[in-house]
């Protein structure tokens, strides 16, 4: 008899993009005439720069960007990717070892599928973004997640990754800044980890897509550059989404032994072929110029930052560490669950974050998504009125609880 199932069993085991879900649910309702503040989504909110916007308007006339192009990037901005990291992190890399991808998401996927084989183990602090562990377990690998909270500032030790070693370790994966909790790992803290790794034999792949958004006295650490004994068993994961705030172009890279890039190209040929010639125009533009628009954009998430710590960490019961990176605040909701808030009794932030959405309008992403429960990451790439108006909202009703 034929197979009876529908959808493929690892399809089919794959959650949705909680992040994504709930930013669509906020601007469906907003579309529909509520008044829905939106806490959820993960991108900045300004327009992309003008010079990348006219780059991709040259290129839209260029005839040669109609056609195929190679399915690894373009020759030049494999090149500028390059040279863009060597001047952004000190890490010295060839074009030959870069692979333009289809946004940061899909460089995760290309990694992890060329990198592991079924039953290879990927050693994954929490709070992680909510897409890491899908393509993992898509390679037929297993997530290890190790955990940690506001009193570890949210940040992995060397003795958690030695406890969590077998001898099916094949990979950490490294985020700072991280997204969701905005912890920034310091430097003597990075060299460390990658020492271990070192040591151990480990790959690391580590996602540098904030790099530039770092506050205060918090400074990004690449682990390629800080520990270079890593030698060819590091893989760099980055893009122009969020120093450019370009999310909707769709345009990301991984960084890694030229084996390894060579063997993800020959996938990505097969998978989508070139990533979209315009897009490539612009992200070209947008590594090639210089830093001046994010300096502006950071000036501003700081500012934000400080002030949406200020009004949560101001409400009763509520722990929520300053950011230190990324845009994103990470407060401890776990005291209001189980209390009485306007007739239920939410047991789980993804129920308190429901009742936010349904009873003030409220937009935020439950910990759950991230591994975190109790948790519930907010956004501070929105407008200060709406920033303070929804810090309010939520405030105002967990001052209900009972």
């Amino acid at each position: 008899m034929p197979p009876s199932r529908r959808i493929s069993a690892r399809v089919a085991a794959i959650t949705e993009s909680a992040t994504l879900a709930v930013d669509a649910k906020a601007k469906a309702l907003r579309a529909a005439g509520e008044p829905v503040i939106g806490f959820g989504a993960g991108e900045p909110d300004f327009p992309t720069p003008d010079h990348i916007v006219e780059a991709a308007v040259a290129a839209c006339r260029n005839p040669r960007y109609h056609k195929y192009t190679p399915a690894g990037g373009l020759p030049e901005l494999r090149e500028a990717v390059a040279a863009k990291t060597k001047r952004d992190s000190g890490y010295d890399v060839t074009a030959a070892q870069v692979l333009i991808t289809n946004g940061g998401k899909h460089a995760v996927y290309n990694t992890f599928t060329t990198l592991l084989d079924p039953g290879d183990e990927v050693l994954l602090p929490a709070p992680y973004w909510t897409t890491y562990p899908e393509p993992i377990r898509l390679a037929g690998g297993v997530p290890v997640v190790l955990p940690t909270d506001e009193g570890t500032g949210f940040r992995v030790t060397v003795d958690q990754l030695e406890a969590a070693l077998t001898e099916r370790t094949k990979a950490l994966l490294f985020v700072s800044p991280s997204n969701p909790t905005g912890a920034v790992y310091p430097r003597e803290e990075v060299e460390a980890i990658g020492r271990w790794a070192a040591e151990r034999g480990v790959w690391v792949v580590t996602d540098e897509i904030y790099e530039h958004l770092t506050y205060g006295d918090h400074e990004f650490s690449s682990i390629a550059t800080q520990v270079p004994e890593l030698g060819d068993r590091v893989v760099v994961l980055n893009g122009v989404a969020k120093t450019y705030a370009m999310t909707g172009w769709r345009v990301g890279w991984m960084i890694g032994p030229a084996d390894l890039v060579k063997a993800a190209a020959n996938l990505q040929s097969h998978a989508t072929s070139n990533v979209a010639n315009v897009s490539q125009a612009a992200a070209l533009a947008a590594v090639s110029g210089d830093l001046e628009a994010v300096a502006q954009m950071r000036a501003a998430f700081d500012r934000r930052g400080r002030t949406m710590h200020r009004l949560l960490a101001g409400i009763p019961d509520v722990h929520v560490l300053e950011p230190q990176g990324a845009f994103y605040a990470f407060p401890n909701l776990s005291a209001y669950l189980g209390r009485e808030i306007r007739g239920t009794r939410p047991r789980s932030t993804v129920e308190l974050c429901g009742l936010l959405l349904e009873a003030v309008k409220v937009a935020a992403v439950p910990g759950e998504a991230f591994d975190a429960p109790g948790y519930a990451r907010l956004s501070f790439a929105l407008g200060d009125d709406d920033l303070g108006e929804g810090c309010q909202r939520i405030a105002d009703l967990l001052a209900e609880a009972r």
